[in-house]
């Protein structure tokens, strides 16, 4: 046991892995049937991109929000608000039928995970500044149990044949209860102590981009990584490899079983690598799954290379966040909800780019884009090993 480290402090990281848990089982469920969705809400093939598309717009400025929504209230405050919706919105997403329905309701989906995004990341940061050590894999690990939960329900929809609506609606209200109960024991100013004070006399200052411009690029990427993943493995299985649409489910669930592995490992080797070591591996095992992937001749040996990939991007993003706490020790809330606006621009900029070549080019092509992105986390891997920078002054630096 952690020496220093009291048991309510251990009740609020343990309710926060539950939040992480059930964020990654929504999130799954929902991009793991994106071929149900399609067919049921009638989205044509060409404007499937752009519907991927308006979620992380609308995620983002949910996320970018937080950052003056905390400074009035706390992480807390908002992530007992935010993660309830979100439960509600797939409920909603599975109710409707027509197209502006499911605009409406992946519209709120996106606003409410952005918020929900920006509010987990801040309270991890916060409990492993006070835990003193790496902890940040941890709640990407809960995730990853989170997706494989999703991935698994999605499997059990397609294979028992029931409605969207059923387990969309059945998810979304069991898991908005379940956090509902675990909100009781986020951590707050009594666990976060001198954390809470930090932040609160930070919070009139503006904080520079310049030093987390290289994190932006490496969350960015990563992103882009996830986004082909999340949102085009199972369409690539079922239009590329002509797969049944049961084994559309499983790559995703792969993704995230060894994504899991990768993160239950990762702080270990952060303490034994350093950060920055630890991200270049994963950059170049990413990149090694997106060739297999490429190459991929049946949907077995794709589900695998889809499996390497989130052995890679295991590590990235949580290291993202730490990189960007200990830049700014005394505004790490600012500098998580900045980072995590870039958690959006991949899913952005990867969700068309990627669908737009894949009906251009084909997936094989289109899965060649993320693997030599991904390699550009290697020019900035130097930066997740960079010193703290000085606390800034409200009046003069720049934002």
């Amino acid at each position: 046991m952690d020496s220093g480290i009291s048991g309510r402090l251990r009740e609020a990281r343990a309710a926060l892995l539950v939040s992480y848990v059930a964020q990654g089982a929504l999130f799954a469920l929902l991009v793991t049937r994106i071929p149900g969705i399609q067919k049921q809400y009638g989205i044509s093939d060409g404007l499937l991109p752009v519907f991927l598309a308006a979620v992380p717009i609308l995620a983002g400025v949910g996320s970018l929000s937080m950052e003056w929504v905390v400074k009035k209230t706390s992480p807390r405050a908002v992530l007992r608000v935010v993660q309830p919706l979100v439960g509600l919105t797939l409920l909603g997403i599975g109710a409707g039928d027509r197209l502006w329905q499911a605009a409406l309701a992946l519209a709120a989906f996106g606003l409410a995970v952005g918020g929900l995004d920006a509010s987990q990341a801040m309270s991890a940061v916060a409990l492993q500044h006070r835990y003193g050590r790496s902890i940040m894999q941890s709640f990407y690990a809960a995730y990853s149990i989170g997706g494989i939960l999703g991935a698994s329900l999605a499997w059990a929809q397609v294979h028992f044949h029931l409605s969207l609506l059923t387990m969309f609606g059945a998810t979304g209200l069991a898991v908005a209860a379940v956090v509902l109960v675990a909100g009781v024991w986020y951590a707050g100013p009594a666990e976060l102590g001198r954390a809470v004070a930090e932040a609160a006399q930070a919070a009139p200052a503006r904080i520079p981009w310049k030093p987390l411009l290289p994190l932006c690029l490496a969350m960015c990427v990563a992103y882009i990584g996830d986004a082909t993943v999340s949102n085009w493995s199972a369409k690539y299985l079922q239009d590329g490899l002509h797969s049944s649409e049961q084994m559309t489910t499983v790559p995703y669930n792969a993704y995230m079983a060894v994504m899991l592995l990768g993160r239950l490992l990762g702080d270990s080797r952060v303490q034994h690598w350093g950060s920055a070591r630890t991200v270049r591996v994963g950059a170049v095992v990413c990149a090694t799954g997106f060739a297999l992937t490429a190459l991929a001749p049946t949907p077995w040996v794709a589900v695998v290379a889809f499996a390497v990939v989130g052995l890679g991007i295991s590590v990235i993003v949580p290291q993202v966040f730490a990189a960007g706490g200990r830049l700014f020790p005394q505004q790490s809330d600012a500098a998580v909800a900045r980072l995590n606006i870039f958690n959006y621009v991949g899913f952005l900029v990867g969700s068309p780019l990627v669908g737009g070549l894949a009906g251009g080019m084909g997936y094989r092509a289109a899965m060649a884009v993320p693997m030599v992105l991904v390699l550009g986390i290697l020019l900035v891997a130097p930066s997740f090993g960079a010193e703290a920078v000085p606390a800034a002054e409200p009046d003069t630096v720049s934002a």
